[in-house]
């Protein structure tokens, strides 16, 4: 059941970093306090109580952390209501997509861009430079690089895109190591001067296909909003759930 995969393939992401606070696993990065990189997932069917959605909380908050998770309901439909109760907001229901890698298309993209795999840190680091700008964060740093090389030493991918006029890279993405066969495609970067030439489509085919090599058989994402939406899917990712973003402020 992929649900359940993708809950498996999150808590995997964790690893060595991942904290146990009742029936929710959590992970935690403690040089980076941005959502994305700090969140909780549910054990599937759990009910949890209001105590130990108030051991999550305090687990957050005892490191200075927002307290959210990010779970796919179906795997754990009665999780929503305990956090209601316990005052979280939604911060967004997105969907869940997917693309076998036999099944992705090549999306025309500027012929002055080339995309390829990265694995040097020299390269590394414009890739990270690139995400926190598409991202609007401060600018990249050797956490930011040490992030994208446990992605590699885990058996993942990075991409980047770059501008054959310049030499500059100006687009960027990754997938994780899988588990089970299941991996994340995130990150997919590109920058304001570069939009609207098909990078994007370009870079999540590369990640998605190449990804078939590391033993990802079940690659998916989750977009952000409509637009992104539909540059994935014009490289063969359909929906097949939704992912939920929820916070307490």
């Amino acid at each position: 059941m992929l649900d359940v995969g993708v809950h498996a393939y999150l808590r995997s992401v964790a690893g060595t970093r991942a904290h146990r606070a009742g029936p929710f696993v959590i992970r935690f990065d403690e040089h980076d306090d941005a959502l994305p990189f700090n969140y909780a997932i549910p054990d599937d069917g759990v009910a949890p109580t209001a105590d130990e959605v108030a051991m999550l909380v305090a687990a957050f908050r005892e490191r200075a952390r927002t307290p959210r998770l990010e779970y796919v309901p179906r795997a754990a439909p009665k999780v929503e209501a305990a956090l209601l109760d316990a005052g979280f907001t939604p911060e967004g229901r997105y969907p869940l997509l997917v693309c076998p890698p036999g099944e992705v298309v090549d999306a025309p993209v500027d012929t002055t861009v080339r995309v390829a795999l990265v694995t040097d840190d020299v390269d590394l680091w414009p890739v990270a430079r690139v995400m926190n700008e598409a991202f609007e964060v401060p600018e990249a740093t050797e956490h930011d690089v040490a992030r994208l090389r446990r992605v590699l030493d885990g058996g993942g991918l990075v991409a980047a895109a770059a501008d054959t006029t310049t030499g500059n890279v100006v687009g960027a993405g990754q997938i994780g190591r899988p588990h089970r066969g299941v991996a994340e495609v995130a990150g997919i970067a590109v920058r304001t001067s570069h939009r609207r030439r098909g990078i994007a489509g370009a870079v999540t085919a590369l990640l998605t296909r190449a990804g078939a090599e590391a033993g990802i058989t079940t690659p998916f994402l989750t977009p952000a909003d409509d637009g992104a939406a539909r540059v994935y899917a014009r490289v063969g990712y359909r929906k097949v759930g939704e992912v939920l973003h929820i916070s307490l402020r």
